[in-house]
Formats: structure tokens, C-alpha cells, sequence
């Protein structure tokens, strides 16, 4: 094996603008010294939760590498404490992720998700009940509104990463709470995906590229103007709640499975009172939710177009009415 391990969306990295999510530990540590091997240009960014008294040292490594290699940082604490942990970290790191991509003028965020976080994933939604395009939920690069959620290092094994970092006699830290097996991901990694990954590698990389192409098939074609996602309507219960979870999540909206059946069913509604959802015999529509006052005149326009109404109010005052046929005509025809 060699000392360096392969990034994926390389000639994306080359010329795009990028911040790392980093955090000290194995994966994203390895990531941030492939980067400078490669010599791609990035900055990182931390976020303490206050959740383990290494957590400080964390930080401390990270402005120490910022430092070292002429890395602009960008740090932020936050104290956290229970319940749902996970899902309050995971919302206020992009958040914040967010803010420093929309203010600086960054392209990418790179993560360092790899193979088994890959499988994991793949595992916890198989107990769930889901298909392919739920199962195989990361991929190597994602759009998101305004910026790509880049994922380098999905094709190398947790194995193979630790064997870089050795090789290099690199430090890192390893987070404890990775072994709490209370939590659903925890429970998955050690009693399936480890064991699996430790004897199955090469075929579930093999298998997760399959998997990967065949949800390029099934999934959905969505058109935007602006924060507008349209889709075809496929006429079919799963299709359809599909299409809407791929729209609110580029809006920025996780609904829950109880939300997807309702927009699945409705024609026109709201959800976590933010999303506005609708459909047409045509066409399936996401956008934010905003209550205008529309004049009659163009209220009229979008009734014979079959624009739903919960949709109306973000189309007129983004004054998107000119364009919505020609973006339809060009992307879901």
C-alpha cells in the first residue's frame, strides 16, 4: 500500500474555494494532512461543545495546525448538554459552517465522512425501512444552497486511514463517546459495520459505487430559481415523498416521515411552519413560506398556471413569475 490515500473530487478542490469541518479526530485529522500534500488550497473551521475536557485540547491542536500550516481558523463554542445531543450539534455545525461559507465566499465544505461511515449509514436506514435513494444518503460531493458539501475521502476505510496517520506519526484524538453504545449509530458501527468492514472492504466499496449509480437513476430531476425547488410529479406515493424529502432538504428543511406523508397527500400546505409545499398535475413545488399580499391581477396569473397557494407568496415577492415557464420548459420537460 502507498503512504497516501486517494481524494475523491479532486479538479473540484483544485479550483474551488474551500473550508474543512474539522475536529482533531482520525478522519478529519487525516483529511486535513492530505489536503496539504496535495497541495490544495483550504481553511478549517471547530466547533467545541464542551461535552469532554479534551474537547479544549481539540481546539488548542486545531489553531496549533492553523498556525504551522497558514490556515485561516474560525472557532465557535457552544455548550451543549442533553437530550438529543447529536441532532443539536449536527444543526448548529452547519449552522455555523453556514454562516462563515455565506460571509467569506466559500465553495466547498469539506467533510471527512468515509467508507464506513458510508456503511453505517447504509445499515441504520435498512433498519429503518428505506429504499435505495434513502440508503445510500452520502455521496462524494452534495449540492446545497450556495455552496457543494464535498466528501473526499468516501471511497477509504477507517483501516486505511489509521494506517496513513501511523505511517505518518501524526497525532490525533479519539472521541470516547464513539464507544457509547446507547446511541443507534454507536450500536450499528461496532456490532455490524466494523465486523463487516474488517473482512468485506473491497466489496462494499465495490457495492456502495453500484448502489451509488443506480440512486442517479431513481432519483428525482429538481429545477430551482433561487430558494423555488420544482420537481415532475410521478403520480406515485413513494415517488412523491421522495422528491419532496430531496426538495426540503436542498431548503434546508429535514421533514419527518409523518411531514412526507402529509405533502405526499395534500396539495398545498406547510410544514415546521418554514416550508411550503404544493403540487399540480404536473409538477411538485418546495420553497419557503411567506405570507403576501398579493394583487389580484397576479394572484389571477398564478391560478391559471396551478401555482399552489402556500407557494404564491414566496414567487411574488422573489418576483419569479417571469421566469417559472422558462426554467420548467428548460429542466423538466
Amino acid at each position: 500500500m502507498t503512504n497516501s490515500l486517494e481524494l475523491l473530487e479532486l479538479e473540484r478542490l483544485q479550483k474551488g474555494k474551500n473550508l474543512l469541518a474539522f475536529s482533531g479526530g482520525v478522519d478529519s485529522t487525516a483529511l486535513f494532512f492530505l489536503l496539504i500534500e496535495k497541495n490544495i488550497s483550504f481553511d478549517i473551521a471547530i466547533v467545541n461543545y464542551k461535552l469532554r475536557p479534551q474537547s479544549d485540547e481539540e481546539v488548542a491542536y486545531a489553531k496549533e495546525l492553523a498556525t504551522r500550516y497558514n490556515k485561516r481558523i474560525f472557532i465557535k463554542e457552544v455548550p451543549l448538554s442533553p437530550p438529543s445531543i447529536e441532532e443539536k450539534a449536527r444543526k448548529i455545525r452547519y449552522r455555523f459552517f453556514e454562516e462563515i461559507i455565506q460571509k467569506y465566499g466559500y465553495e466547498n465544505l469539506l467533510t471527512a465522512h468515509q467508507l464506513n461511515d458510508q456503511l453505517e449509514w447504509f445499515l441504520m436506514q435498512l433498519a429503518k425501512g428505506a429504499g435505495v435513494v434513502e440508503a445510500i444518503g452520502l455521496e462524494p460531493a452534495s449540492q446545497r444552497e450556495g455552496y457543494v458539501v464535498v466528501r473526499p475521502l468516501l471511497h477509504t476505510s477507517k483501516e486505511e486511514i489509521l494506517r496513513f496517520l501511523e505511517k505518518k506519526d501524526i497525532l490525533y484524538y479519539i472521541d470516547n463517546s464513539n464507544y457509547d453504545t446507547s446511541f443507534v449509530r454507536n450500536f450499528i458501527r461496532k456490532n455490524f459495520s466494523d465486523p463487516l468492514m474488517q473482512k468485506f472492504a473491497p466489496g462494499i466499496k465495490r457495492s456502495m459505487d453500484y448502489l451509488l449509480h443506480d440512486k442517479k437513476l431513481l432519483e428525482p430531476k429538481i429545477a430551482s430559481i433561487k430558494k423555488l425547488f420544482i420537481a415532475k410529479n410521478p403520480h406515485e406515493k413513494m415517488q412523491t415523498q421522495r422528491a419532496f424529502l430531496m426538495m426540503a432538504k436542498r431548503a434546508g428543511y429535514l421533514p419527518s416521515t409523518k411531514q412526507l406523508a402529509i405533502m405526499s397527500e395534500q396539495k398545498s400546505g406547510v410544514i415546521g411552519g418554514k416550508i411550503a409545499f404544493g403540487q399540480n398535475e404536473r409538477n411538485l413545488f418546495v420553497a419557503p413560506f411567506m405570507k403576501q399580499s398579493i394583487p389580484k391581477k397576479m394572484r389571477e396569473a398564478m391560478r391559471r398556471k396551478k401555482i399552489p397557494p402556500t407557494i404564491r407568496g414566496y414567487i411574488y415577492s422573489e418576483n419569479l413569475i417571469d421566469t417559472l415557464d422558462r426554467v420548467l420548459e428548460k429542466n423538466l420537460s
